[in-house]
């Protein structure tokens, strides 16, 4: 391991005190939109359509069945992806920094799979060129997530992963309204995002990355790289509660969101399911971006983070609960709310939480890219997950899970010690 005296090692492995500029968040945000616009986009609105088309049924069992086994093969490319791609950015000694050049590798498989992916006419085409995109994604993504742990201070990161979070949000709606609006088809409503994703990366990639020297890294074995993506929870207690708690709150949301045009249409018999649904979506989005913006700010204020991760994971627990309960359209929009308030805040204050919780500065992508897993997974996975539960115990039952699942995300990270 390279000595902390050497200066260049303190750049790039010392905690950040700096605080990062505007001009750094907005091209971090931007490169988030693009990312959001490029992977929510095919999961909310072409990747079903384009998987419904080929099926040439109308059975929304069929339909949600075959989203979530080519939903669960990208979950499992992601499984390997996001450590692995996180890991080699770690030691990475370019003369472009460590991140940028995994960064934009990512964003031109990412780009280059979408564009391709939207050429398929058969099950298993859409089934590669989707896990080729998400493997793409998570290239990009795990690289991007560790420039919070590489460049800004503990101070600021709760703001900073707000404009992470926030622009998740803004770009669903953004990357569906385009799609709609302009009535652009699967294979153009890929390529635009695409071109999109690229576009809205490359401010980011215009901003300094520190570099790496060969001298400052420890030899290369595949069984060493193997043996780093194992994290103990027992040497690594809070680490291990925080993604515990990442993967209960992300599958209770995604329990919660990724069935609800089935749920207005068979659940409640919406005769207006899609148009309800925008209007339930809008109200969910707009809670998301609110809470994202304002409450990843306040948790900096006044330096805690637990405490907030724990009231917005209780939050989506009482909206799973009131849709299970009191199965109405007025009650899907006040639980739409609660549950982008919840969602919005915690994707912001638990980032922040999780870049704290890293076992080892000089590992902060591969360990930021195994807390990732925690979030792609369970959206990757619910829909089939859910689709059978529905089968089980129907919509109430899938909701029930949902409210469990979150609330038991908040007793986890209720045990982290080492951060208020």
């Amino acid at each position: 391991m390279a000595s902390s005296s050497n200066r260049t090692t303190v750049d790039v492995f010392a905690e950040p005190t700096r605080r990062v500029s505007g001009g750094w968040v907005a091209a971090f945000a931007l490169a988030w939109f693009g990312v959001w616009m490029a992977q929510l986009t095919p999961v909310q609105l072409l990747l079903p359509a384009q998987i419904q088309a080929e099926l040439r049924t109308t059975d929304w069992v069929q339909n949600v069945l075959a989203f979530g086994v080519i939903s669960g093969i990208s979950a499992l490319c992601a499984i390997v992806a996001f450590p692995v791609t996180g890991a080699l950015s770690d030691r990475t000694t370019s003369r472009f920094g460590r991140r940028r050049p995994w960064i934009a590798a990512g964003a031109l498989l990412f780009a280059l799979s979408l564009l391709l992916l939207g050429t398929q006419h058969t099950l298993v085409g859409i089934g590669v060129f989707w896990s080729l995109a998400i493997i793409g994604f998570c290239v990009l993504t795990a690289a991007l997530t560790a420039t919070i742990s590489d460049q800004v201070p503990v101070g600021q990161r709760g703001t900073v992963s707000g404009w992470l979070s926030a622009p998740q949000a803004i770009g669903i709606i953004a990357g569906i309204l385009l799609v709609t609006m302009l009535s652009l088809g699967t294979f153009l409503g890929y390529a635009v995002v695409a071109i999109l994703l690229l576009v809205l990366v490359v401010p980011f990639l215009l901003r300094p990355d520190a570099v790496l020297r060969p001298d400052q890294r420890e030899p290369w074995t595949l069984r060493g790289m193997l043996d780093s993506l194992w994290i103990s929870p027992r040497q690594y207690p809070d680490f291990g509660w925080t993604l515990l708690s990442r993967v209960l709150v992300n599958f209770g949301n995604a329990f919660g969101t990724s069935l609800l045009l089935y749920f207005l249409e068979f659940g409640l018999g919406d005769k207006n399911a899609e148009d309800d649904l925008v209007i339930a979506v809008l109200v969910y989005m707009v809670f998301v971006i609110i809470a994202a913006l304002t409450l990843g700010r306040l948790s900096d204020a006044l330096g805690r983070r637990k405490s907030f991760v724990f009231l917005s994971s209780t939050l989506q627990a009482v909206a799973a609960l009131l849709l299970a309960f009191v199965p109405t359209f007025a009650t899907t929009l006040v639980a739409a709310g609660l549950l982008g308030l919840g969602y919005g805040c915690f994707l912001a204050v638990d980032q922040a939480l999780a870049t704290q919780v890293l076992p080892d500065p000089e590992t902060r992508g591969k360990d930021l890219g195994i807390m990732n897993i925690a979030t792609a997974v369970p959206q990757a996975a619910a829909p089939l997950l859910g689709a059978l539960m529905v089968f089980v115990a129907g919509f109430t039952g899938l909701f029930l899970m949902a409210g469990v699942f979150a609330f038991a995300g908040a007793l986890a990270v209720a045990k982290v010690r080492s951060v208020r």
